[in-house]
């Protein structure tokens, strides 16, 4: 098969919401992808800013994959992050490369950016997620904390 790599504009509202219907399949969370999206005009407005950046792995029509990412602009040097928020491809394509290929696509993007680094956070019982990571970059063990906004009120997804 062959796959086509697209980085979204503001015009590309279709395929964002195709993106958003590919991470509920492929992480099986409908309610967090699809239940509560986003209007067209948040969604022209977030894919015209420069600090997000979504990219789909097309088929054919279908988006079959993709991810979306931050860029963190640095403050102790002129140079940026890049974080990978989201990463999937749906069951039916995986293991065909395609999670490899868009982290590579997204290294191109980020020279645009004068990014020194991409980074992404994995689950650990996600075992694929974490091999492909250490074959593409260095690991670190860190901890990672939901600080809620409002004091008193716990996380939306803690107990």
């Amino acid at each position: 098969m062959t796959y086509e790599y697209l980085k979204l504009g503001p015009n590309d509202l279709q395929r964002m919401r195709d993106l958003l219907a590919a991470f509920a399949e492929a992480f099986d969370e409908p309610n967090t992808y699809l239940s509560a999206q986003p209007g067209d005009s948040y969604l022209r407005n977030l894919l015209s800013q420069n600090h997000f950046i979504a990219v789909t792995a097309v088929n054919g029509d279908e988006v079959v994959g993709g991810l979306t990412a931050y860029v963190l602009d640095k403050f102790e040097q002129e140079r940026s992050e890049i974080y990978i928020y989201d990463l999937a491809v749906v069951k039916t394509h995986r293991r065909k490369g395609m999670a490899t290929a868009l982290i590579r696509f997204l290294q191109n993007i980020a020279m645009s950016y004068n990014a020194w680094v991409i980074f992404v956070q994995a689950d650990t019982r996600d075992k694929a997620a974490i091999k492909l990571y250490a074959s593409l970059g260095r690991r670190e063990d860190v901890h990672h904390f939901d600080i809620p906004v409002r004091i008193g009120l716990a996380h939306p997804n803690v107990g």
